[in-house]
């Protein structure tokens, strides 16, 4: 039976293609599962409170000896209608091994929890697949982030899979 591979439609109406990357086909699938056993899908919405743990990511779809980068950014700090600041960087993880989780993999930027202040926010979770295992180059700031320079400068090529999900500021009594 053929695996089916998500199509990038909603990555193009969700923006992410065109403000973080730029067009590539989908090769692989992972599943993004936040403590509240939520899964990711495209375009979904939770709140601050439901992703305020590290996610489980697994890696479906590659061999054991190849090795992956994940990304997890914010494409629209500080508010989407003006995201001065564009991205922002929230976790990487190297060296994840083909049909494992981010579990086996090297955390170089640790998580850190999505808190959108206006507006709703797009949380992009961008995998690659590495030509081989290496180390990633030391970043200086979270802030202003760019996932195609980086994938350049880490010679990591296009990505093999992309998820989002939205987030917006959670009031008081949505955290009830």
């Amino acid at each position: 039976m053929a695996r089916s591979i998500m199509s990038s439609e909603p990555l193009v109406v969700g923006r992410v293609i065109g403000d973080v990357l730029d067009s590539f086909t989908q090769s692989m699938e992972i599943c993004v599962f936040y403590s509240n056993n939520k899964q990711v899908f495209n375009g979904h919405e939770f709140f601050p409170s439901a992703v305020a743990t590290k996610p489980r990511v697994a890696i479906q779809g590659g061999e054991l000896r190849s090795f992956f980068t994940l990304i997890m950014t914010d494409p629209d700090v500080s508010r989407p209608s003006d995201p001065y600041l564009r991205v922002h960087l929230h976790w990487i993880v190297t060296d994840i091994p083909g049909t494992t989780d981010t579990t086996f993999g090297k955390e170089i930027v640790s998580y850190e929890i999505p808190m959108p202040n206006i507006g709703i926010h797009r949380f992009v979770f961008v995998l690659f697949k590495q030509k081989r295992r290496q180390s990633v180059n030391p970043l200086s700031s979270r802030d202003q982030f760019n996932t195609r320079a980086f994938a350049i400068d880490n010679d990591l090529g296009l990505p093999v899979v992309v998820v989002y999900f939205n987030a917006q500021k959670e009031t008081a009594a949505r955290r009830r």
